[in-house]
């Protein structure tokens, strides 16, 4: 008998825990008590993590570093836009390091941070807020269907 391996299109339940480079968490499923449940192959997770957990087995536990790059992305200086305070409504903390949804063009919403604040505009970073770090991930699979 063969050992079920993960692969395109199972759907595999997981437990993870994310640092950055110095050590710092920045996300635990095992302290929330709620493991991922994702399909392979379905773009519902950052390409290299899915390709990190393919071929783990179920029970297997695994540490892995992406780079930038192969997560989030990197970080472009360039990617940030000012909009005028008066499209916010009134009680919205547009405070510099706020994170702030907003409209794409294309109608979807992301996270954007306020860069610069002042009385009359609103300057945000419009990178995603783990571009251009570097992520570890420690994964164990607990179930693979």
């Amino acid at each position: 008998m063969t050992t079920k391996t993960v692969s395109a299109g199972d759907t595999v339940t997981l437990h993870y825990k994310g640092t950055l480079t110095d050590g710092s968490e920045f996300d635990n499923s095992y302290e929330r008590e709620e493991p991922m449940i994702v399909t392979m192959g379905h773009g519902q997770l950052i390409p290299g993590f899915e390709s990190a957990v393919q071929g783990m087995t179920k029970g297997e536990t695994k540490t892995f570093t992406l780079e930038s790059k192969d997560a989030y992305g990197d970080w472009f200086p360039d990617r940030k836009t000012t909009m005028t305070r008066d499209v916010f409504p009134d009680d919205l903390d547009l405070n510099e390091g706020s994170k702030v949804p907003l409209r794409a063009p294309d109608g979807n919403t992301f996270v954007a941070t306020v860069t610069e604040s002042t009385e009359s505009d609103v300057t945000f970073d419009l990178n995603h807020p783990m571009a251009g770090k570097d992520l570890t991930f420690e994964v164990n699979v607990i179930n693979i269907d």
